[in-house]
C-alpha cells in the first residue's frame, strides 16, 4: 500500500515522502497513530502541490544564499587584537569574534557554528576563513588581524 508520510518513521522515510508500506503495517499501525495517509489521488495532488511548494523554498533559499557567498567573498573584515613579539597575539581570534565583527563592520549575521575553522587565529596576518552559507555552499572570508 502507498502512504505519505506525516512524521518521520524509523526504517520506513521522512515526513512528506510517499513510501509503500505493508497493508497491515499501513492500516494498523501508520494511519491510525496519525503517521501516515493512504496514497489516494486527492491526497497525492495535495502531497504533489506541497512537493512543489517546498522545491521553491529550496529553490528560493539557494539564490538568497549564492547572493550571501558574492557579498561575504567582495569584503575583508580587519579585527584588531594585542600581540607580542614576531606577531604572536595575545589570545587568539574565534569564530564567535569573527561573527561578531561581520556583524558589526557589514550588518551579515552569521551564526558562529557556521563559519569553519580548524584552528583559532593566533597571530597577525590575512586569513582566509570558510563559511557555510548553504547544505553545499561555502563562502571564503578575508580577516586581516591588525595590531592594537
Amino acid at each position: 500500500m502507498k502512504v505519505i508520510l506525516l512524521k518521520d518513521v524509523k526504517g520506513l522515510g521522512k515526513a512528506g515522502d510517499l513510501v509503500n508500506a505493508k497493508d497491515g503495517y499501513a492500516r494498523n499501525f501508520l494511519i491510525p497513530k496519525g503517521l501516515a495517509v493512504e496514497a489516494t489521488k486527492s491526497n497525492l495532488s495535495k502531497w504533489e502541490k506541497e512537493m512543489e511548494l517546498k522545491r521553491e523554498k529550496e529553490r528560493q533559499e539557494y539564490e538568497e544564499a549564492l547572493k550571501l557567498k558574492e557579498k561575504i567573498e567582495s569584503i575583508t573584515i580587519e579585527i584588531k587584537s594585542k600581540a607580542g613579539e614576531g606577531g604572536k597575539l595575545f589570545g587568539s581570534i574565534t569564530s564567535n569574534d569573527i561573527a561578531k565583527e561581520l556583524k558589526k563592520q557589514h550588518n551579515i549575521d552569521i551564526d558562529k557554528r557556521k563559519i569553519e575553522m580548524k584552528d583559532n587565529i593566533k597571530s597577525l596576518g590575512t586569513k582566509d576563513v570558510l563559511i557555510r552559507v548553504y547544505t553545499e555552499l561555502t563562502a571564503t572570508l578575508k580577516v586581516k588581524v591588525i595590531e592594537e
